[in-house]
């Protein structure tokens, strides 16, 4: 049995029947001695019942399902869609076990099996999303520990951007059905993500002054995007007395999954590998840099809070790194006063 102090707080820590028990006394050290010392005493007269009953047996299968009730309600629609794909792949690793029987090794096994087929950055997004799954059946009181709390995240996952030039994206839009075009094509030239486009309204929208105003943004901050001539006369071209913008059935915002398997088809169709929705994005950001625009602007057009966010994109600027060094050309030729002196003298 020990106690320890973290922060103002001290705590008693010790296992009982092989379950590992921890509980907040206070900022008092002599408070958490004596609760030690009486637990001691009741552990040793067999009095001591503050142990939680083992958890019933649940199914990967069916803990999952119910995961993925909470990510649809908590997270949002695209990170469930993408959280759905991720499941499948889990429930076929863990098929038939019970998730308190699931242990860290096994995990690091699924992780070196996945490394060998997919991107750094790929295994890690689903490393995330096991550790938050236990992490919620923890809360949820459905087991103890999290088995994927010591499985460490892949090292060197590179950013991934991949974006069209002008030339693709034509071909892309040319194989857009109908309903597609208007969204892919506001998506290109504003930068805004899925869910800001799918649930943007006609009262964010003000073509007197050229901008769209966000206000439910991932950074929970507003931001003022403006419009080109391309996206106000796509809007006006759709434009109807409703609330909506790209209106679904009964004024919802269109499915995603509609618009992912409609943008799925059109990507397939014109022949782009690897290329998704998100993509689009960083078309918008890396065909700006690339023709001069400059990265602190782009960084406020794309609402990253971290200028590092957008330095992603600085090796696409033309003559980023050749125009840096010829400062020395002008640094470098300088001849100091004492130089010169020398120079003279020894003429």
């Amino acid at each position: 049995m020990s106690i320890y102090q973290r922060g103002e707080n001290w705590y008693v820590d010790f296992t009982f029947k092989g379950q590992r028990v921890r509980e907040s006394i206070g900022p008092s050290r002599k408070g958490a001695e004596k609760v030690i010392a009486k637990k001691k005493g009741e552990i040793a007269e067999n009095k001591f019942l503050d142990v939680r009953k083992d958890p019933d047996p649940i199914t990967f299968h069916a803990f999952g399902k119910e995961y993925l009730q909470w990510a649809r309600v908590n997270k949002k629609p695209s990170t469930y869609v993408r959280d759905i794909s991720i499941m499948r792949n889990l429930e076929r690793e863990f098929e038939g076990k019970n998730i308190q029987t699931i242990t860290a090794w096994q995990i690091e096994k699924y992780k070196a099996k996945k490394k060998e087929t997919s991107s750094s950055a790929t295994v890690n997004r689903e490393l995330s999303v096991i550790k938050h799954l236990f992490t919620k059946a923890i809360e949820w009181g459905k087991m103890m520990e999290n088995p994927a709390k010591k499985v460490k995240a892949l090292k060197g996952a590179i950013s991934r951007v991949r974006y069209l030039m002008p030339a693709e994206f034509q071909l892309l839009l040319s194989h857009c059905a109908d309903f597609l075009k208007p969204i892919v094509t506001v998506a290109v030239h504003t930068g805004m993500r899925k869910g800001e486009i799918l649930g943007l309204e006609w009262a964010q929208v003000n073509f007197e002054q050229g901008i769209i105003s966000l206000f439910d943004t991932k950074n929970h901050e507003r931001r003022d995007i403006p419009m080109d001539d391309t996206v106000k006369q796509t809007l006006k071209g759709i434009y109807r007395e409703v609330d909506l913008v790209f209106e679904g059935k009964k004024d919802v915002p269109l499915c995603y999954m509609t618009v992912h398997l409609a943008f799925r088809k059109a990507v397939k169709e014109a022949g782009i590998e690897d290329f998704r929705f998100h993509d689009l994005r960083h078309t918008f950001a890396s065909n700006l840099v690339m023709n001069g625009v400059k990265i602190e602007k782009v960084q406020k057009l794309m609402g990253h809070k971290m200028l590092t966010m957008t330095q992603r994109y600085t090796h696409l600027a033309p003559g980023y790194l050749s125009e840096s060094v010829k400062v020395l050309d002008r640094v470098m030729s300088q001849i100091p006063p004492q130089a010169k002196k020398v120079v003279q003298l020894t003429r």
